[in-house]
This record gives C-alpha cells, sequence and structure tokens, in this order.
C-alpha cells in the first residue's frame, strides 16, 4: 500500500511561509506530478513527504500512520535525486545495494534484490562497471535502482531529468512511464517542466506561492483552468491573452469586444461578470479557425516563422494592439515574415477569465477524463 494524506501541511523558516495549507491525497499506484515555476515549493513539499525537511503545521499520514515525526530512514519512501551521487569506487550492483548493506541485510537478500532491479531498468549487462562508464541516461537509472532496491511504498522524484541533454530526457520519461506500469507503485514527481507533468501523470498538481493552485488531470488543467495562471502555465507555447471588455452577459455566453473592435460571443458561464468593465480572452496556438468559420477576426502581421517540420509556429503581432500571439499550424505552412492575416477567433474554443484572473467556466463539454 502507499496511500498518501495531506492535511493543512505548512513550512516555514523564521516565520516566512514556503508552504501553506496543503489539503491533497495521493491514491495507492497514483502517479502525481507537483509542477509550478521556481520557488513555489514543490521541492520543499517532495523533502516534507520524505522526511528531510520537518514540517511546521498540519497532519501527514502514510496508509493512515501519521509520519510528521517519523525521520527518513523509517519512513517507507525512497527518493532519487536531480544529481545521481553515485560512488565513483563502486562498481553498479554495489551502488545499488549499499543502502541495503548499510541496513544490514544478508548478503544473499542484496544480490537477489539488486539483480531484479537490474533487470527492470535494463541494466544487467553494466551491474559490474563504474560511473564513469555509463551515460547520463545509464546514471540515472542507477540512482533509480539504488531506490527500487529498497522497496518502498512510495517513491519520489525531485527534478531526476533535469541534468539530462533534450534526447535523453524523452527517453528516460519513457523509461519512468514503463517503469510505473511495471511496478505498480505510488510515484511523485517534482518538476518544472510542464512538458514532463503532461506525459507522465495521472494527476497534476500545480503549485504556485506555495499553495495549490490546482489539481486534476492533465488534459482537465489544460481544457479546464481554473485560473490565468494555471492557462498559462500549462500548455506550449504559452497560451494567447488579449485585453477585452464584457459587452454582453447571458445565459450560456459572454460577448466581448476585441482589440479593434469586433464582438465575439463566448461560450462561457457570465457569472461574476459585470458588463462593461475589463476581461482577459485566452486562446490556445492551435485554437485559431479559418476567417470564414470565424464569429470574429483579428487584423495581424506575421513576424516570425518557425519551421520545426512537423508544425509550423507563427508568431504574429496584432494590427490593433502592441501584442504578440501565436499560432500553430501544419509543417508545410506556406506563411512567411510581413504577410498580413487574419486570425479568425471561434467562441466555443476560446477561455475567459475575470479581473481577478480567475476563469469564467466553459459551456463546451470537452470530455476529458478526470475533469
Amino acid at each position: 500500500m502507499g496511500r498518501l494524506t495531506l492535511e493543512g501541511i505548512g513550512k516555514d523558516y523564521a516565520g516566512v511561509e514556503i508552504s501553506r495549507d496543503i489539503d491533497l491525497t495521493i491514491e495507492d499506484g497514483e502517479f502525481v506530478v507537483f509542477v509550478g515555476p521556481s520557488g513555489c515549493g514543490k521541492s520543499t513539499l517532495l523533502r516534507m513527504i520524505a522526511g528531510l525537511e520537518e514540517i511546521s503545521s498540519g497532519e501527514m499520514c502514510l496508509d493512515g500512520k501519521r509520519i510528521n515525526e517519523v525521520p527518513p530512514q523509517e519512513r517507507d519512501v525512497g527518493m532519487v535525486f536531480q544529481s545521481y551521487a553515485l560512488y565513483p569506487h563502486m562498481t553498479v550492483a554495489e551502488n545499488m545495494g549499499f543502502g541495503l548493506k548499510l541496513a544490514k541485510v544478508a548478503k544473499g537478500e542484496i544480490r537477489q534484490r539488486v539483480e531484479h532491479a537490474a533487470t527492470i531498468l535494463h541494466l544487467t549487462p553494466l551491474l559490474e562497471r563504474k560511473p564513469k562508464d555509463l551515460s547520463g541516461g545509464q546514471r540515472q537509472r542507477v540512482a533509480i535502482g539504488r531506490t527500487l532496491v529498497r522497496e518502498p511504498q512510495v517513491f519520489l522524484f525531485d527534478e531526476p531529468l533535469s541534468n539530462l541533454d533534450a534526447a535523453l530526457r524523452v527517453e528516460m520519461r519513457v523509461q519512468i512511464a514503463e517503469l510505473h506500469k511495471r511496478l505498480g507503485a505510488t510515484m511523485i514527481y517534482v518538476t518544472h517542466d510542464q512538458i514532463e507533468a503532461m506525459t507522465l501523470a495521472d494527476r497534476i498538481v500545480l503549485l504556485s506561492g506555495g499553495r495549490i493552485a490546482q489539481v486534476g488531470a492533465p488534459l482537465a488543467l489544460y481544457h479546464y483552468p481554473e485560473s490565468l495562471e494555471v492557462a498559462a502555465f500549462i500548455g506550449s507555447p504559452r497560451i494567447n491573452t488579449l485585453p477585452v471588455e464584457v459587452v454582453e452577459i447571458a445565459d450560456e455566453r459572454v460577448s466581448v469586444r476585441l482589440p479593434g473592435g469586433s464582438v465575439l460571443p463566448v461560450a462561457v458561464s457570465g457569472e461574476g461578470l459585470i458588463e462593461g468593465k475589463p476581461a482577459t480572452l485566452g486562446v490556445r496556438a492551435e485554437d485559431f479557425v479559418d476567417a470564414a468559420q470565424a464569429d470574429a477576426n483579428l487584423a495581424a502581421t506575421v513576424s516570425v516563422v518557425e519551421h520545426l517540420g512537423y508544425e509550423t509556429l507563427a508568431h504574429l503581432t496584432v494590427n490593433s494592439l502592441d501584442a504578440i500571439l501565436t499560432q500553430r499550424l501544419d509543417g508545410l505552412s506556406p506563411l512567411h515574415e510581413g504577410q498580413a492575416v487574419s486570425l479568425g477567433l471561434h467562441g466555443e474554443h476560446c477561455h475567459l477569465f475575470r479581473e481577478d484572473g480567475s476563469a469564467c467556466r466553459r459551456q463546451v463539454e470537452i470530455g476529458v477524463a478526470g475533469r
């Protein structure tokens, strides 16, 4: 079992709050990713779960047992750090089994566990090598294996891929996802990379300023962000935003005036909005439509075109506003710099945010699991 519950968890240093009012339940076997900008408290929260940081307030339980005061070595959790921290004079097998040796586990049991972990992580041919003879990805797998041999109830990963190059990060993401499927263990993973969060998580916990901004399935956060902050962090490229004015509020739509004067009906709830007051319109890069199919259009000029092969990203200047928007197109798009275009907006594809940054509830059902 590996069910973890956090109730009112907080952490402060000399009166400065780092984390506060964290309420979260992580079910046995779930893969949960803590994500957020630097300084949001995600690593601090992970270290409190590991027992490496004291909890200032609240209660933390593992399978119903309070663990606030339980020392790290007695918690049934294993942590993989950003740094591999392998002993250079030891072989892969010795590095993986060193913690068990310190715990005075029998040699035969250590050998059995190391061999089993090596099989899972595809390290068997490398067991007699030293760290200097390994690639970055292989070293990271050894670090994971060192934790795996302990057979913990909960695995904790603190930005384990940040020291790898782009190609290795993709490879290791796949391997960590496969490891979770094989083990069925509870895993908590910290990253600042929202792509890692979207591809690995059963649920994402987005942290901001030491608090939870939103919890949910990756696509639920993408399609139904609860705030402008969440919408801006989840998704690449970043969501496009435009200042608008609320013109009319109806039962299932809100009409807003775009820069340039066009009126766009947006399929959201108008609760909390006031006619004549400002709001913020959000449009994902892939959600612009052809001008002929649009509810409203924006005149823009192409500033920069990024041809990525599988797709094209066009960065456009809105003529009526000093703002750059990004549009995602297919890889063979013929757009070129300096070209005048008409950006089509469809009200069912847009988000609307109140003055305080909170999101208006979308009326269109995307059909996302875990919404």
